[in-house]
């Protein structure tokens, strides 16, 4: 559940707080952990912080796009209770990621001041609050949506914080295991309303899905470093960068195609195929221009924040062509 925070929805695309300036020493941390700001405002932006709010917009934004998607009418009170619920869930879900990278966040810049490594809250809240969170949006699922959803939200979940957040540590393969808890949100917004997961609910949970491969990696590739230094394995520094530029190439075709996909679904909008053309060639032809060798850092972060808005019309297209 990682993203620009733009990012990924429960993935491991997530951006983080402000960066901090120059390497990180823990030993500056953990003096300035001594002197917490604790005033009535700065608590309860500590305590929102531990969401990632960029994350969890995100969410809101791919949910209720799932929702729309579906076929059968809805209340909005039903649109309410599953956007709620669903990003209830996820902000826990980021909270007990913060938790058990407490260590790790020290080591980055863009996760240095965060709420755990800067003191400004204990391991003790963090995981109380994680906890808290992830279970009164299951409630809400439960009571208000569907039993698909609150299965949706819990194998997220559970996958998100036992299995990607440690394998993070171990192989750059998190990266897909990640991708999959992060795509589920358009998916349980779809099912909250269907009570199944197929047609546009499947289309939005692949697209979203395969959109996190290149656009993790483009993070990757721009923050190797402080990767490195947190001891979390990616990509670049297992198989170097040039390795690394080209998976994201073949990422970012994979993702284009199967932006495709729903074209061939009756009911869908000739012309959905031609935005989602358009924008997958163009994503495509950025892909292929930093497979040069003079290609670095900026070509990385301008990949990164070019994925944002494809991803975007896509899935705003799509959701409008089914309608």
């Amino acid at each position: 559940m990682e993203q620009f925070r733009p990012s990924p929805v429960l993935g491991p695309s997530a951006m983080a707080p402000p960066h901090l300036t120059g390497p990180v020493d823990p030993a500056t941390v953990s003096v300035s952990a001594q002197k917490p700001a604790r005033s009535r405002a700065n608590i309860l932006r500590t305590w929102l912080e531990l969401s990632k709010p960029g994350v969890t917009r995100l969410v809101l934004v791919t949910t209720g796009l799932g929702v729309l998607a579906a076929p059968e009418k809805f209340a909005w009170s039903d649109l309410l209770a599953t956007v709620t619920g669903t990003a209830l869930v996820v902000a826990g879900a980021n909270a007990l990621n913060m938790f058990v990278e407490r260590e790790s966040d020290k080591f980055m810049r863009r996760t240095a001041g965060r709420p755990l490594p800067s003191g400004r809250l204990s391991a003790d809240e963090a995981l109380a609050f994680g906890v808290m969170v992830s279970i009164t949006g299951l409630f809400v699922l439960a009571q208000f949506v569907s039993g698909l959803a609150v299965g949706l939200a819990a194998f997220a979940l559970l996958s998100y914080v036992l299995l990607y957040t440690p394998l993070k540590r171990v192989h750059s393969s998190a990266l897909y295991v990640g991708a999959v808890p992060g795509a589920l949100p358009p998916a349980i917004g779809y099912a909250a309303v269907t009570g199944t997961l197929d047609g546009v609910g499947l289309w939005l949970f692949l697209i979203l899905f395969a959109w996190q491969l290149p656009h993790f990696l483009a993070i990757a590739l721009f923050r190797r470093e402080e990767y490195a230094r947190a001891g979390l394995q990616v990509l670049p520094n297992e198989r170097g960068v040039t390795y690394t530029k080209r998976v994201a190439l073949l990422q970012a075709i994979f993702l284009a195609l199967v932006t495709l996909l729903p074209t061939k679904q009756a009911g869908i909008s000739p012309w959905y195929g031609w935005i989602a053309g358009v924008s997958g060639l163009l994503f495509v032809l950025m892909a292929a221009w930093g497979q040069r060798a003079s290609s670095g850092d900026v070509w990385a972060r301008r990949f990164f924040f070019a994925s944002m808005p494809y991803l975007v019309v896509v899935m705003t297209a799509l959701v409008v062509a089914v309608h």
